[in-house]
């Protein structure tokens, strides 16, 4: 049996000092990262920030993916299961603080003295990976999320005349809130979407918890992109460019020309640059799935901005 788990390694820069939060869980008595099981149904990033605020009181944006780790442990009836952990960089955001039972201490360490206190050897894998990421000036990013609008009442069913006010159907407005949660453990800050309905259904969920208006461009639409397809690039081009975590929502025969234009700003000389272009092409030849979220990490901002990690977040 596959047990899927999510956590974080949280970071900050103290006086030119790179330091990580570890944990310690009196029960085992060990020090490891803040994670936990995935509840039913619940997506991987969702469960990442959940799961570091239930153990550690912070709450955290996600940044960089980190090495996943797999190990086995043995069932209430001695059997063995693997355990997926997915790990996400994280910066923190807010939070009281306060400690849940299972947890009764959390350290902020430098990288050796992190290093030395892990329980475990698999936790040293991601904690390089931050280290790396650091000294490569490539650990504080922030999100550009681009996002397909979730599925809408079918063409064939629609009775409007209007295409671009179809709503969504009942899996979509579902769908609609898991993206409100991803899209709050990516800290997005800004909205930005097609002005069809479908669209905008489809952010106005986060948007509507994160008090952020919904900025409607119909540029981003197709109607917008048959009539003067050079367009969406351009919006989305601005918007990448603002260096603040966004998200774009649009359609299907949009999202090639969406997607071509990140291609041009991967940054290519990293490590992990083959998979992310294998990643962008995938999302570009699927034209992402309805309700999905693709989700690029970028640093520095203006002409400088440049993806150097890329996640796919699919219903």
């Amino acid at each position: 049996m596959r047990i899927p788990a999510a956590g974080t390694v949280p970071w900050r820069v103290t006086a030119g000092t790179l330091e990580v939060a570890l944990v310690h869980r009196p029960r085992y008595d060990d020090w490891s990262w803040a994670k936990g099981k995935l509840d039913k149904g619940e997506e991987w990033p969702i469960a990442a920030t959940r799961e570091t605020a239930e153990e550690t009181g912070l709450e955290v944006r996600l940044g960089l993916p980190l090495p996943e780790s797999r190990y086995t442990v043995l069932d209430r009836l001695g059997s063995p299961d693997e355990k997926v952990v997915r790990y996400w960089a994280a910066q923190v955001t807010g939070g009281h603080g306060r400690l849940i039972n299972e947890i009764d201490e959390v350290a902020w360490l430098d990288a050796q003295g992190a290093f030395d206190r892990l329980d475990y050897s698999r936790d040293r894998d991601q904690l390089l990976a931050v280290v790396r990421a650091h000294q490569l000036d490539l650990l504080d990013t922030h999100p550009f999320v681009l996002v397909r609008h979730a599925k809408a009442v079918a063409r064939s069913d629609y009775k409007g005349k209007r295409d671009w006010l179809r709503p969504l159907d009942d899996v979509g407005f579902a769908r609609s809130g898991v993206l409100a949660d991803i899209l709050a453990a990516y800290g997005i800050t800004r909205v930005v979407t097609s002005s069809a309905t479908r669209c905008s259904q489809t952010v106005e969920p986060y948007a509507a918890r994160a008090g952020l208006p919904v900025r409607r461009k119909r540029g981003l639409s197709e109607e917008g992109f048959d009539e003067q397809a050079a367009k969406a690039p351009r919006i989305l081009r601005r918007e990448f460019e603002r260096g603040v975590p966004v998200a774009v929502c649009s359609h299907g025969p949009v999202l090639p020309a969406l997607v071509d234009e990140l291609t041009q700003r991967m940054a290519l000389d990293i490590p992990g640059a083959v998979h992310m272009v294998e990643l962008l092409s995938e999302a570009r030849d699927d034209r992402l799935i309805k309700g999905e979220a693709l989700v690029c990490h970028v640093t520095g901002s203006g002409s400088d901005a440049r993806i150097v990690a890329v996640e796919r977040h699919v219903p």
